[in-house]
C-alpha cells in the first residue's frame, strides 16, 4: 500500500501551514513554491481540504489559506482521508461477500488488524505533534 502523491502533497501543505503564525494567511502559490508542489495540482488539493473543513481559503488582497482548526485537532488520518477517502487495505476488510474465501480465510483477521493499527496511528498523530508547536 502506498498513499497517493496527492495525499502526500496535502500532508506537506498542512504541515507548512502548521508552522506559520496563528491565523497567518499564505498564498497557494507560496505553499506550492516552498513545498515543491505543482500549483495546479495544489489548487485541487486545497479545495478538497477546504471542503473537508481542514482549511479556510479566501480571495483578494488579504486572501490566502489558513488552517480551519487548531493543528492539535487535525490528524494525519483527517488529511489522508480528505484526499484519498477511507483507508482500506483489502476489499474484504470492510465489505462482506467480496471474497470467495471469506468463510475460511486465515488472512482476513491479519488485514483487519493491520488496517486498524494503521488507522489508529494516523488518527493519533496530529500536526501539532509533528511540528512540536503547542
Amino acid at each position: 500500500m502506498q498513499i497517493t502523491r496527492q495525499a502526500d502533497y496535502a500532508v506537506r501543505a498542512v504541515l507548512y501551514l502548521t508552522n506559520l503564525d496563528e491565523n497567518q494567511r499564505v498564498a497557494t502559490s507560496t505553499i506550492a513554491e516552498k513545498q515543491r508542489i505543482p500549483p495546479s495540482f495544489l489548487a485541487k488539493i486545497i479545495s478538497q481540504l477546504s471542503i473537508a473543513g481542514l482549511l479556510h481559503t479566501s480571495r483578494g488582497a488579504r486572501g490566502g489559506v489558513t488552517l480551519a482548526r487548531d493543528a492539535r485537532d487535525i490528524s494525519l488520518l483527517d488529511v489522508v482521508e480528505a484526499i484519498d477517502g477511507p483507508i482500506q487495505l483489502n476489499e474484504c476488510v470492510d465489505a462482506s461477500g467480496l471474497c470467495s474465501f471469506e468463510d475460511d480465510c486465515p488472512m482476513k483477521s491479519v488485514w483487519c488488524d493491520a488496517q486498524a493499527d494503521l488507522v489508529k496511528t494516523l488518527k493519533d498523530t496530529n500536526f501539532s505533534d509533528m511540528t512540536g508547536k503547542k
